[in-house]
């Protein structure tokens, strides 16, 4: 028990506890943004009117096709680990679209969830999926 304490506590962490991490880190946001994506589509294919944000002057049904194809298709890549690096690029910018021009008239608690999707998109971004993805297991990209 004390060297998993004194390994885990350890500054210069192995490679393969960092893999781990990006690992879990990679699944969890993408399951996250799944969350976020699923009801989109339900929305589509549903007979209600959509009342969805209109971005960049497209009307409130392109935008929420759009955006629920970026949370899903993306996400699900993200999970994957495949093509993390291109599939992380749409997922950050749908939050920044969301955080700094679909809500730039909110609060910052409106805000908040999409600056830390953000965030650990760019995490993403500059980390790669890490050894335990499609990535690495097709390619030998990291």
């Amino acid at each position: 028990m004390i060297d998993f304490l004194t390994d885990l506590l350890e500054i210069n962490q192995s490679a393969t506890n960092i893999y781990v991490a990006l690992l879990v880190l990679r699944v969890v946001i993408g399951v996250l943004m799944l969350k976020h994506g699923i009801p989109k589509i339900k929305k589509l294919l549903s007979p209600e009117p959509i009342h969805f944000f209109k971005t960049f002057g497209l009307s409130e049904r392109n935008s929420l096709v759009v955006a629920a194809f970026v949370e899903v298709f993306f996400s699900t890549l993200l999970i994957l680990g495949l093509g993390t690096r291109v599939a992380v690029l749409p997922l950050l910018g749908t939050m920044v679209i969301a955080a700094f021009y679909t809500l730039k008239s909110e609060p910052y608690d409106k805000k908040e969830l999409p600056i830390l999707f953000m965030l650990i998109y760019i995490t993403i971004l500059v980390s790669g999926s890490g050894m335990f993805s499609l990535d690495y297991l097709i390619f030998g990209l990291n």
